[in-house]
Order: structure tokens, then C-alpha cells, then sequence
């Protein structure tokens, strides 16, 4: 009986590990389905380019609405989170108008290669890529949110000549401010990296990186060059006030830089500044088209 017992209790451990792992790796993944896709983009009365590329053999997938002869509006999401993250700005009918609107999912989210992450130039490289392939001759504006700031940075000094305007949200530069939690390091070790949940696997996998991504990172800043935004809140808890005098301080050779800071917000700027960032959009790029 006690044998019979030991049996069923590894049994049961055993079932409730492999249901561990199936949840894990099928909760928290941040996709919006083809169908619920399909219905956003048919209530909101929106016509959209849903598609998957293959660049550097790795599968990438993006939305597209807007103008298609128009400059082009890339918006890169932050981390975790996919193309999603920015549907008001796809649907915004005098964004569509004025521009061609690009939201991908990044490397290791949504629907590109989901949970498989990479650093933070090598992602920029990618994404490069993609956009030659969507190269409509009209200018590229990028737009980062937190971890998308570092990012649209290292897409901008990887190929220059890609894009005339960046507008960093809330985006991580300062090294100095990225003080990645210690439990981060044992959840990118196998087997423990596959207990954790969806798209926080790729995520955690990144933001322990990112440190000494954007101490690489720093030493060419100075060579950035396009007219860059800056909008970020004087609260934010997640990428601290400080990566803004940082960002000044660096971007020595940018074409031109205006900051908006905002008082009592939070890091949150995409959705709690909708307003305030389309038209800053509108503002900062419309003129210098």
C-alpha cells in the first residue's frame, strides 16, 4: 500500500509539473488573436495589412494601417508587449491620413518567434531590416516606448540614413538607472526559464541585458543623429526621471531635441498621454516632413 501511495503522490506531482508547464507556456502571452484582430479592425471601420516576414530567418510580424504613399510612423512596444499596445494610434483617423502606421510585434513577443529573446542590437538589426523591406521612400519616424526608447536609439545608429525622427516614451538609457532585480539572473537558466509564464520569459530573458546593452550602447550616442522627441513623466517608478537629463547630456549630435516633461505621470505615457503624444506627433513631425 505505501508503495502504491509513493506511486500516486509522484503521479500526481508529476501531472501538476507538466500542467505547470503547458499553463506557462500558453498564459500571459500578450497576442491578440486573428479573430480578435478581424473585429478591432472591423469596428473601428479601419483597413489593415496583417503580415509575417521572414528576416534573418527569424519570423516577424507587424501590422500596417494608414497612408501607404505617406512617410511611415513606426511604433516599437516596450517590454513585455506586442503591436497591440498602440491600436488607438493604428485606428486614429488623422494619423492614418497624414502617415503610414507600422506596429510590429518585436523579437520574442506576439507573433515573432514568441519567447525566443534576443539582445538589444540584434534586435535592432532586425527590425532594420524589416523596415528596408517596407522602404516606401518616404521617411521613417520611430517611436519607443521604455524598452523601445534604447531600441528606436540602437535602430537609428545601426542605419543611420533609415530614419529622420525619433520620439522616445518614457524610454531606458541611463545604464546607471537600470538596477536589474538579482532573481532576474536564475529565471534565464534552463530548466527554470520554462516556469515562467508567456511573454514574461522573453521579457525577464531582456531586461537582465539590457544593463550592460546600454553601457555598450552609451559609447555611441554621441554619433545619433536624427531630430529626436523626448516624452517622459517626472514620476515614473519603472525608468526613472533621470534618463532624461541623461539623454540630453548624450544626444550631442542630434539634428535638433525638445523635451516634454510631464508632471505627476507615471510610465504609463502611451495610454495616459494618448492625446498629448498624437499631437505631439502631429507637432514635432508634420512640419519636417
Amino acid at each position: 500500500m505505501s508503495f502504491r501511495l509513493r506511486f500516486k503522490k509522484r503521479y500526481v506531482l508529476l501531472a501538476l509539473v507538466l500542467g505547470y508547464l503547458l499553463f506557462a507556456n500558453s498564459c500571459m502571452t500578450m497576442r491578440t488573436s486573428s479573430r480578435e484582430t478581424v473585429k478591432f479592425f472591423k469596428e473601428k471601420q479601419v483597413d489593415y495589412i496583417d503580415q509575417n516576414l521572414t528576416v534573418q530567418d527569424r519570423n516577424i510580424h507587424y501590422i500596417q494601417t494608414g497612408n501607404q504613399d505617406a512617410p511611415t510612423l513606426v511604433f516599437i512596444h516596450g517590454s513585455p508587449g506586442s503591436w497591440d499596445a498602440y491600436k488607438n494610434y493604428l485606428t486614429d483617423p488623422l494619423l492614418n491620413q497624414k502617415f503610414r502606421i507600422i506596429a510590429p510585434d518585436r523579437p520574442g513577443f506576439g507573433k515573432s518567434d514568441f519567447r525566443n529573446s534576443i539582445s538589444l542590437r540584434s534586435q535592432a538589426l532586425i527590425l532594420n531590416q524589416l523596415l528596408k523591406h517596407l522602404d516606401n521612400g518616404k521617411p521613417f519616424t520611430l517611436i519607443g516606448h521604455s524598452y523601445g526608447g534604447p531600441l528606436i536609439v540602437q535602430m537609428a545608429l545601426e542605419q543611420p540614413e533609415l530614419c529622420k525622427n525619433l520620439v522616445i516614451l518614457a524610454g531606458a538609457l541611463d545604464p546607471e538607472a537600470e538596477k536589474p532585480e538579482k532573481w532576474r539572473k536564475p529565471l534565464t537558466w534552463i530548466p527554470l526559464k520554462y516556469l515562467v509564464p508567456g511573454a514574461l520569459k522573453p521579457s525577464n530573458d531582456e531586461l537582465w541585458m539590457l544593463k550592460q546593452d546600454l553601457k555598450q550602447l552609451k559609447s555611441e550616442l554621441h554619433k545619433l543623429r536624427p531630430r529626436t522627441l523626448i516624452i517622459h513623466g517626472k514620476e515614473d517608478k519603472l525608468v526613472p526621471f533621470q534618463n532624461v537629463p541623461f539623454m540630453e547630456a548624450q544626444f550631442s549630435g542630434v539634428d535638433s531635441l525638445k523635451v516634454i516633461s510631464i508632471e505627476g505621470e507615471n510610465h504609463f505615457i502611451p495610454w495616459n498621454q494618448e492625446k498629448l503624444v498624437k499631437q505631439s506627433l502631429l507637432d514635432w513631425i508634420a512640419p519636417n516632413k
